[in-house]
């Protein structure tokens, strides 16, 4: 409150500071203690000051960072020339609740100002916090005021919503980059099912969710998520390391905080749980506190993602000047004393009371020497994090001052300093856009957020000590895209020299596919032997692919090779059978042929019309040939041959047949008085029956091979593995109607025989006609269903099979007995014999 007397604060929490006043002030919270003691309100009275333990000398590292920059920032005359710099730095205790009182007591300005002072300036910016959960407290509790926070180590990627937090800046990139650059580490080493730790806070449950949605786009699975704190019990403590033991991931990925994870990675390292690859963020994977040989035992090996790392010049001469002596009310100062030289400090004045006097320091103590890593400035990233903060935070404020950036000369004020108000310091933040001493480009994007840019950090031991060696390199491009370089070669592994496999189940070998398990993440599978005629040639499918239909599966699998092609062919016994059958008929119907042509003369040769026979034996002949073209790979020319030579022929050799059985007939009725039917129906006449009956089967073949031809075809439907190259017949009518052409000339053969079977002549032909016609009819009319039936080859078989069936039986009904007594029976060649008047041959 601003009276006429001074500022009054109605009341005020105690905290103990880091303070010097200037014209400008900046404040700032680190968590100098790590953890807040815990004190039950009895709500009687007021509550007592917050006690907190853990000394965390990497923070106040952070502090002296902050102190120095301005310090810096002070001398330097080209930035915020003529106007001082102050400070105000205050212990969060790395809890929400403490951090809130101190930003609440950063805003309301110093405690104690004299009555006739004016009131000093309450801050113009916050650099605050180290944790997600306390940097949201912070900018939820000021943003409403227009307060600009600037966060060295708030990685937490829901700060990014401007909505909310409008002015939240950090100079460290957001979670939801570092998410991208662990999924982009996991891809780039096959890793497909992890396990994954997370702190009870903002920062955990919101890295985690980031990098789950990360890593689920590339078919990774999350084996369990486990949660810590630092205020956890034992026994929770100990459920975590139950659930690592009990699971069968070989990489863990830790998005927690140094201080919540400490507790566990003793218990890890106690329990002696090795062989997993850790992963962590960057919250831990530089931290001083675990990065020790015992640590080392579980933990070795391990890789994480850091902000890059600085060495800031003049750094060290100021760590190793700090000293209780100096600034005797400097608050932190004689607890880092204690923990660095090992003795507590006695300051003039100040009563030593009955501590031992081994524990109180001479005096004569120093730093100079010292070789702690807390005096090492050549990496520096996290600190590097805080000078940034305070270079930008003094950049926005030149641009509010001068109204120009900072550089440019002539320099004059445009803003009185009692003017400002924080919320030009938060617009010109939003603008701010210069080149620091170390070359990098400082700004902030529409989100407050930073570039982003990650070294890749691998855990090595070095001479008994823990080097955080950087091995890659992972930045974020303005597309969205980034880029991922790593030397492998350099890695050391938990687990030796080679990369860790870390999947639920192994890779599918070729010829299997996955099979989900059910109730199980989609990284558990089994694996499936692909159906026959499906091929899986890659490791992994996820499905079966089918082979192309003239292809089939290999035994194992993983190719598809062509399919059997199968045909009668003439080296397989059943091609040599028909060949040998085939070509025996042909030749006794040669033989015949030759017998008939011998003894044309003869009565039997006469009285059977040497004309007629001669016909049906040529016809007879090419009936054995027929089979011939069945035999063989399909062709076009001998598909077409193959069906048209065979109804062609055997339309000849039925005609021949119905010529004799019409002769036989006339004959007959020719013994009759004036009966003149044989004298017309002479040699002409039964060339004209052969012919004519011929032709028509001749005119339906050209009319089939002109309109629907029979071609060569693939069938497939017989068998998987194989496929049957046969004549399609193209016209099923067509080569029905040959058939049924074919089928009407013999029951006419048939019918007109039978009814001459009882013939008196010693010689009746009438009756081997008879019976041939009957073999003939009936192979063909076995031959139909047969013929539909039989897969593959075996059709054409049966073809054949019907085809010399019914030829032999044509000739050994019709020519053997005339062939019997012409060449065993020679005494009965004679007309005499052949004109008796008897019903059987004697």
């Amino acid at each position: 409150m601003n009276t006429v007397s001074g500022c009054e604060l109605f009341s005020s929490f105690e905290m103990p500071s880091l303070f010097k006043q200037g014209e400008i002030m900046i404040g700032g919270i680190f968590p100098v203690f790590n953890k807040e003691i815990s004190s039950t309100s009895t709500f009687k009275r007021e509550p007592p000051g917050v006690k907190c333990a853990g000394f965390d000398l990497r923070a106040f590292r952070w502090t002296q960072v902050m102190i120095f920059a301005i310090e810096e920032i002070n001398k330097e005359s080209a930035l915020l020339p003529n106007i001082s710099l102050g400070y105000r730095i205050l212990n969060s205790c790395a809890s929400p609740t403490n951090t809130l009182r101190a930003a609440l007591t950063l805003a309301s300005g110093p405690e104690e100002i004299k009555s006739t002072s004016p009131c000093p300036p309450a801050i113009s910016a916050l650099i605050a916090e180290s944790g997600s959960s306390q940097s949201l407290a912070v900018a939820g509790a000021l943003g409403p005021f227009q307060v600009p926070v600037v966060s060295y180590f708030s990685t937490c990627a829901c700060l990014s919503d401007k909505a909310k937090y409008p002015t939240f800046f950090r100079t460290i990139p957001s979670d939801y980059f570092q998410a991208k650059a662990l999924a982009a580490l996991v891809k780039r080493f096959g890793w497909q099912w992890i396990g994954t730790l997370q702190s009870d806070n903002d920062y955990g449950r919101n890295g985690i969710q980031a990098f789950s949605d990360e890593v689920k786009k590339l078919g990774v699975c999350i084996a369990f998520v486990g949660t810590i704190l630092r205020t956890y019990p034992m026994d929770k403590i100990l459920d975590v390391v139950e659930m690592i033991k009990q699971s069968t991931v070989k990489v863990i990925l830790a998005f927690v905080p140094e201080g919540d994870f400490y507790p566990l990675m003793k218990e890890i390292v106690k329990q002696n749980i090795t062989g997993i690859q850790w992963i962590a963020s960057e919250a831990w994977i530089t931290a001083p506190r675990p990065s020790t040989p015992e640590i080392y035992q579980a933990f070795g090996g391990a890789l994480g993602f850091v902000v890059q790392k600085m060495a800031i010049p003049n750094l060290k001469p100021f760590l190793t000047g700090i000293s209780p002596y100096t600034d005797p009310g400097a608050a932190f100062v004689r607890d880092f004393w204690e923990v660095m030289v090992g003795c507590r400090p006695v300051l003039p004045g100040e009563r030593t009371g009955t501590e031992a006097t081994n524990d109180k320091c001479t005096g004569n103590e120093t730093l100079l020497n010292s070789q702690d890593v807390f005096f090492n400035v050549t990496e520096l990233r996290v600190s590097y994090n805080v000078y940034t903060a305070v270079y930008a935070t003094a950049h926005a404020l030149h641009q509010l001052v001068f109204c120009q950036p900072a550089g440019e000369k002539p320099v004059r004020p445009c803003l009185n300093i009692s003017e400002i108000q924080p919320e030009q310091v938060t617009a010109h933040l939003q603008k701010v856009h210069f080149r620091n001493q170390f070359g990098d480009n400082v700004f902030f994007d529409e989100n407050g957020d930073p570039p982003a840019s990650y070294d890749i950090i691998n855990w090595q031991l070095r001479d008994g000590q823990v080097q955080h060696v950087t091995l890659g390199h992972f930045a974020s491009a303005a597309n969205g895209d980034y880029k991922l370089s790593i030397r492998e070669e350099e890695i050391v592994w938990r687990t030796g020299k080679m990369v860790p496999s870390s999947v639920c189940s192994n890779v599918c070998p070729v010829g299997t596919r996955k099979a989900q398990i059910k109730g199980k993440p989609t990284c558990c599978f089994d694996c499936i032997p692909c159906a026959d005629g499906t091929i899986a040639n890659s490791t992994g499918a996820a499905d079966c692919t089918p082979c192309p239909q003239e292809h089939w599966s290999s035994e194992r699998k993983d190719e598809c090779i062509p399919k059997t092609i199968e045909f009668l062919t003439y080296r397989e016994p059943m091609g040599i059978a028909i060949t040998v059958v085939s070509l025996l008929g042909a030749s006794l119907s040669l033989a015949t042929m030759m017998v008939f042509i011998q003894y044309r003369e003869t009565p039997v040769v006469k009285a059977s019309n040497s004309e007629l026979s001669c016909f049906l034996l040529f016809s007879l002949f090419l009936c054995f040939l027929c089979p011939l073209t069945f035999i063989g790979r399909p062709t076009v020319w001998t598909c077409m041959l193959r069906h048209t030579a065979f109804g062609v022929t055997f339309a000849l050799c039925i005609s021949c047949v119905l010529g004799k059985t019409i002769v036989v007939v006339t004959a007959f009725k020719a013994t009759f008085p004036g009966n003149k039917v044989a004298g017309k129906f002479g040699p002409a006449q039964q060339r004209i029956i052969v012919c004519s009956c011929t032709l028509i089967q001749i005119v339906i073949c050209i009319l089939w091979l002109k309109l629907n031809p029979p071609f060569p075809d693939m069938v497939f439907r017989h068998s998987n593995k194989k496929i049957v190259l046969e004549c399609n017949t193209g016209s099923e009518a067509a080569f029905y109607a040959v058939l049924g052409y074919i089928g009407i000339l013999a029951i006419i053969c048939l019918v007109l025989a039978f009814l001459a079977r009882k013939l008196p002549d010693n010689f009746n032909e009438a009756k081997f006609i008879t019976f041939s016609m009957l073999i003939f009819c009936a192979v063909w009319i076995t031959f139909i269903p047969a013929y539909v039936s039989s897969p593959g080859k075996f059709t054409v078989a049966v073809e054949t099979f019907a085809i010399l069936s019914s030829a032999f039986g044509l000739l050994i009904c019709i020519f053997a007995p005339k062939c019997y007594i012409i060449l065993i029976k020679p005494e009965k060649n004679t007309k005499k014999y052949v004109m008796t008047k008897k019903n059987m041959i004697s």
